[in-house]
């Protein structure tokens, strides 16, 4: 029975797959061909981890509760989980980690994380310390004997594998653990132990609605306990010695999902992350009405507004009018050409509106497309960089792309409680992005539809599709894009944005990009 609402797609795969016969792809090392397990989807090829890891000579760890599968070679660990993008690198000399993410989400199998290969090779490539070659033709993997450049895999993302050096813990305690503190996050529980020196040996799992963290030859301060103040997740926390080893419990409330745990790169610390089930929001009820899922709401945001003009031009043209312009005029399009959609604005006149409302506003109208509008500018007044950008909301890539964040959610400031935004810090955009993750795909889709038409209807040239952490993305359940319409510092890009005739272009080129995109959504929509 085929499954009518759009969103249930991953639900679906994830049933579905258990049902689905696993294929076979060889894999050559040191002259001998093994064969390891893999499904084809749209494209991709996601091979057996498990499977992978013993071929390639290494061993791997497998959390069946959290669907958490931990490749151990010689140098690296890597850890992957079911149905998520994040991949952690782990440099097995210092335990240092870094985390990058992945276009697509892995695959869980019978009690096996399935990789997509084109994606995760260069990470297989630094944990086995050679180079592996990928066929996709003829589904074939070949071990090589050269050794692997990390050149290479330090291309895929411009911070470094091993990250700074840690400055030096300052504490007189005579306890390896001195301090355990609790914060409650808007969508999960960090827990953060305190140590007076690097701890390496330990590991945490979740049973039975208790977080256990095991830490061989430890010792820790009793005081903790006495001052121990719960929050969030945690109800309360228990201490228990056996053969000189730690073993810390912390019972949970109800509502939390899995966890991980990682050591602090700045301290040391070791850092729990107890995530909880509004995670899950974004996977509809299957009792959900058809009509729920229909395409009849559109969400735009005019970016600034009011006392915030946002970016300041060469010529005094502000951000917040240029960003008004186009989407009231991207509006009255959608209201004179598709009558079964509704137009939102989160403003629709010159007001200042506090970055969490935006994000309100777009759920409870049950928006189905939130399109944020913005302007860019650089520091350097005038300047011959110029082009659109289309944002979707993952960790910045580039420094310029983080930048270009860090302005737009410099908005905050003028709000009243600038606090309630916890930074989005590699560790909170996993809580994050796992739970835009039912959308992504969509969100990818319209930006492709949006960076093709765009040099069709505009003056301004496409500088493509990049990714950032934008705070009114965040706010949105559903798929979003930022858009930045030109550079206010170029001073054609200004002159086209200022004028009618270049607000009415965009807003004509995001239209189209909107019609083209609900054809793909209500037929994904139909036949799935």
């Amino acid at each position: 029975m085929k499954i009518k609402y759009f969103f249930l797609l991953l639900l679906f795969f994830a049933n579905f797959l258990s049902a689905q016969r696993l294929l076979k792809m060889s894999v050559s090392v040191d002259g001998k061909t093994e064969r390891v397990s893999y499904l084809s989807r749209r494209g991709t090829e996601y091979v057996s981890a498990k499977e992978l890891a013993q071929v390639l000579s290494g061993n791997y760890y497998y959390n069946e509760d959290a669907a958490k599968l931990e490749l151990k070679f010689d140098n690296y660990k890597i850890k992957f989980t079911g149905r998520n993008q994040f991949v952690i690198v782990i440099n097995r000399t210092d335990n240092s980690y870094q985390i990058y993410q992945i276009p697509v989400s892995t695959l869980l199998v019978k009690g096996d994380v399935l990789i997509p290969i084109n994606y995760c090779i260069d990470y297989i490539n630094l944990a086995y310390g050679k180079e592996l070659v990928y066929n996709s033709m003829e589904r074939h993997i070949t071990a090589t004997k050269k050794i692997y450049d990390t050149a290479s895999f330090l291309k895929i993302d411009p911070a470094a594998v091993k990250p700074p050096e840690a400055p030096v813990k300052k504490t007189d305690s005579k306890f390896d653990i001195y301090g355990i503190n609790i914060d409650e996050k808007s969508n999960g529980t960090l827990i953060r132990i305190n140590t007076s020196r690097v701890i390496t040996r330990y590991s945490s799992s979740i049973q039975n609605g208790v977080l256990f963290l095991f830490l061989p030859e430890i010792s820790i301060d009793p005081a903790i306990f006495k001052n121990f103040k719960t929050a969030g997740l945690v109800k309360r926390i228990e201490s228990k010695k056996t053969k000189g080893s730690l073993q810390l419990e912390f019972i949970l409330n109800e509502g939390f999902s899995n966890s991980e745990a990682f050591l602090d790169n700045d301290n040391k610390d070791i850092l729990i992350t107890v995530h909880n089930k509004l995670l899950e929001r974004t996977e509809p009820d299957l009792t959900d009405s058809k009509n729920k899922w229909g395409f009849d709401v559109i969400v735009i945001d005019a970016g600034h507004g009011g006392k915030d003009a946002g970016a300041i031009g060469t010529k005094g043209v502000r951000e917040k009018d240029v960003n008004l312009g186009i989407a009231l005029k991207l509006g009255k399009y959608i209201e004179n050409n598709m009558k079964d959609v509704k137009v939102v604005y989160t403003r629709d006149d010159d007001t200042f509106v506090e970055l969490y409302k935006r994000g309100k506003i777009a759920n409870e109208n049950n928006g189905k497309l939130f399109i944020s509008i913005h302007a860019n500018s650089l520091k350097k007044k005038p300047s011959t960089v110029k082009g659109f950008e289309v944002y979707l909301l993952r960790p910045g890539k580039t420094q310029k792309a983080i930048e270009i964040a860090e302005f737009e959610n410099s908005v905050i400031e003028y709000e009243d409680n600038p606090d309630k935004y916890q930074k989005l810090t590699d560790e909170n955009f996993i809580l994050v992005s796992m739970a835009h993750s039912a959308y992504m795909r969509y969100s990818e889709k319209f930006s492709d539809i949006l960076n093709q038409k765009w040099t069709r209807h505009t003056k301004i040239p496409s500088r493509g599709i990049k990714q950032a952490g934008f705070y009114v993305l965040v706010g949105a359940s559903m798929p979003g894009v930022l858009i930045e319409t030109g550079f206010l510092s170029n001073l054609e890009d200004e002159a086209y944005l200022k004028s009618t005739k270049g607000q009415q272009e965009i807003a004509e080129a995001i239209f189209n990009s909107i019609k083209e995109y609900k054809n793909y959504y209500d037929k994904t929509y139909e036949n799935d």
